[in-house]
Formats: structure tokens, sequence, C-alpha cells
């Protein structure tokens, strides 16, 4: 339910928007989406990276919540940058496609877990620019109350392999997992010390319609709508 007060929220995109991309009309298509099934008004902004990277805190204020879009970027060099002070502010995050693997860079360097310069996040797995269905298997609460009515195969131009050292010390003391794909690796996750922010390695805007919004959208949306009514 909105609070009564809140009519409309600001939604910042962080990414390069390409006009000739689908996959990015359908950003705001489903943010079109779940501003119908929760009544409110979205004005949502596109922002390219290399703009996002010069963006201070009076800025980011401006708006209730951020979603690092997925690519391809320009510059992808700023985006652990804005990463890093993303996590530095309270505004709820969602991140999709290949912002997942600098989000894990970013968590490798702020907790020093690979002392010894090791590989521990694969390259993307995904070859070229083509689109492979992967299979969401919920594991936590939340995940499985979500994807309850919702269809659990999911477009992706990006997969990674986490190494098990690295989730072992992940897991539970920084990232909670929120759901595995059908390869058993870590597909959508949260962070420990954040009230929002949430990663998926896939685009779930595609599989997102008027009828049945996706419901890891809304749920972003309704956690700035909250953030909003503080």
């Amino acid at each position: 339910m909105v609070p009564a007060e809140i009519s409309s929220i600001k939604i910042a995109i962080i990414g390069d928007y390409n006009f000739t991309f689908n996959t990015h009309h359908a950003v705001n298509l489903a943010i079109d989406h779940a501003a119908h099934f929760l009544e409110i008004e979205i004005n949502y902004y596109w922002i390219r990276l290399q703009e996002a990277s010069q963006l201070n805190a009076a800025q980011l204020r401006d708006y209730d919540g951020i979603w690092i879009c997925h690519g391809p970027f320009k510059n992808p060099f700023y985006l652990n940058g804005i990463i890093e002070y993303l996590l530095q502010q309270k505004l709820p995050v969602f991140i999709t496609g290949e912002g997942f693997q600098h989000l894990i860079e970013v968590l490798i360097n702020k907790y020093n877990l690979n002392p010894n310069g090791e590989k521990l996040i694969s390259d993307n797995l995904v070859s070229g620019m083509q689109f492979d269905e992967v299979e969401i298997v919920p594991h936590s609460k939340a995940l499985i109350e979500l994807y309850e009515h919702h269809y659990k195969k999911e477009l992706t131009s990006t997969r990674y392999s986490l190494y098990p050292k690295l989730v072992n010390h992940l897991v539970d003391e920084v990232i909670h997992v929120e759901a595995y794909n059908g390869f058993e690796e870590i597909e959508i996750f949260s962070l420990v010390e954040k009230h929002f922010f949430v990663v998926c390695g896939f685009c779930p805007q595609i599989t997102s319609t008027r009828e049945i919004p996706h419901p890891l959208i809304y749920t972003f949306i309704k956690a700035s709508i909250a953030f909003r009514s503080k």
C-alpha cells in the first residue's frame, strides 16, 4: 500500500541508454508496469556512467532509488567507483547484468578477500551478444514468496561463476543468497548491511508484463517508496 501523501517517486537508471536496444526499452516499460501495479507515478531518468560518476550526495538525494542497468557500457571503468560510492549511501539500489561482476570486484577489494591476486570470479560465461535462458531457484523465504506466481525462467546475457573460496567468505557475512540458477551458482543476492541492495545477473525487465510486473522490479520500487516516506 502506497502512503497517501506520496503521489510520485524519482528513479535514476545508471547506464548508457541506446534507443536501438530493445532491452533498454524494456527497462522503461517494466518500470511503467510496476507503476501501474502499485498505482503511483514514477519519474525515471537515464544517467550515463560518466555523468553518474560525478554525482555527489546532494544530487543523489533527488532520487528515491538507483537502478544500475545492464550494458553494454561505453566506459565500464567508471562502474566500480559508482558502486563504491553507492555503498556509502542509504538509497535503495538494484543492480542487474554486468553490474553483478563489478559489485563482486568492489566487495573483494573492500574486504581484502584476495591478497594473493587469485582469479575468484569467472569472465562472462555467455558468449557474444546473445541471450541465454537461465533457471531461477529461489533460496531465501522472500524470493520463494516473490517467485511463487512468476515464471522461473529468465533471460540473461551474463553469467558468472564465483569460486568456492570467495563464496565461503561472502555468504552470510557480506551477502545473503536470494536465489541460485540451474548451474547451482549464485544468481540473486543482497547485501547484509543494507536495507535494499539487491543484485541479479539477468535482465528481469524482459519477462515483465503489464499484467504481471516483474517481482524484483516492483519490490525495488516498493523499497524506493518506503525510502521516500521516511
